[in-house]
């Protein structure tokens, strides 16, 4: 065994040991080592173990020692800390532009960054809430083709579709191919979108990232967008839930109850004026959606629209069409 051609990865095995098998509560004392180092055809001694540790601390490994009965040596801190990679599989599993397949194989990657023990924790993890997944295998690719053509500001082409209730797709434009710039992604309601230049048009529209195929960054420069005419983040916030319509001043209302709600979705800096006992109303620039009105219609007698009287109006044209679903 001495002879092994694998006696020269000691150093690595050593390593590769300690960080698959070893946490705080998962100690390996000297023992443990040189029987684990066994496993892989090598040989060691316990004099060699000690001079090895010493290296690999060295080299940068936390290893610290714990001193009860047997001594055992464990990885201390890592580059990720437990909490964080629960945090990052939590994200990676509540995300709906990310099918169940690949949230699979990226989960088990980030519990290759812990010990084999920890990442029992993140399994469980997984299994939290049941959330809706796309059923499009393309997305994580196609995310990367955005970002590379982004980057070296380019043009990209793609093709959308829609699904029919038999969950086939059906491209747009009897599939034809779209090009495009690029802008920025933007996730919102829990949904990846692309934002683009049009440049015959000279405005900014977006695409749902799962419902786009055959993403190509081209070699084609992408057209110049004048920064001081459009701005990205006034198009996100203005475009409310991702659906154009017409831009209004709204004043809103609604019960103290729902502060936390009406934050979450127009940000911490709305102004926020309370007005009859137990209620406070905004002001804030809205786009007239199906998404907004039923978003209020949600609160029922909880969220009230003040003016103009255009949305007022279109609330009740709303509730008209849901109302006559029932006679």
């Amino acid at each position: 065994m001495a002879n092994s051609p694998y006696q020269r990865l000691k150093l690595l095995y050593l390593m590769k040991i300690l960080l698959e098998k070893t946490d705080e509560d998962n100690p390996m004392t000297v023992a443990d080592l040189i029987n684990s180092l066994a496993a892989y055809d090598i040989k060691a001694e316990r004099k060699s173990i000690y001079s090895d540790l010493e290296l690999l601390r060295h080299y940068g490994l936390d290893i610290e020692v714990q001193r009860s009965k047997k001594t055992g040596y464990y990885i201390a801190s890592r580059q990720f800390e437990l909490p964080e990679l629960k945090l990052l599989v939590d994200a990676v599993q509540s995300c709906s532009f990310v099918t169940a397949k690949k949230s699979e194989k990226l989960i088990k990657k980030l519990s290759s960054l812990t010990s084999n023990g920890q990442a029992k924790l993140l399994q469980r993890q997984v299994f939290v809430a049941d959330q809706p997944k796309t059923i499009n295998e393309t997305v994580y690719y196609s995310i990367d083709q955005i970002h590379n053509a982004i980057n070296e500001k380019k043009k990209i082409s793609f093709k959308y579709f829609d699904y029919d209730v038999r969950k086939n797709v059906i491209y747009r434009k009897q599939g034809g191919t779209y090009k495009t710039t690029p802008i920025a992604l933007c996730w919102k309601s829990d949904n990846y979108y692309l934002i683009t230049y049009n440049a015959k048009h000279d405005s900014l529209t977006h695409y749902r990232v799962d419902r786009m195929s055959n993403v190509v960054a081209l070699d084609e420069e992408a057209n110049k967008i004048d920064k001081n005419k459009f701005s990205i983040a006034e198009h996100v916030k203005r475009v409310f839930g991702m659906f154009e319509g017409e831009i209004v001043r709204a004043k809103l209302s609604f019960h103290n109850t729902l502060v936390n709600a009406v934050l979450d979705h127009f940000g911490k800096d709305v102004i926020i004026i309370p007005s009859k006992e137990d209620w406070f109303e905004i002001t804030v620039d809205v786009s007239v959606s199906p998404v907004l009105l039923s978003w209020i219609f949600n609160f029922g007698e909880l969220a009230l629209i003040v003016e103009p009287d255009t949305l007022i109006e279109a609330m009740k044209e709303r509730i008209e069409l849901v109302r006559n679903n029932y006679i």
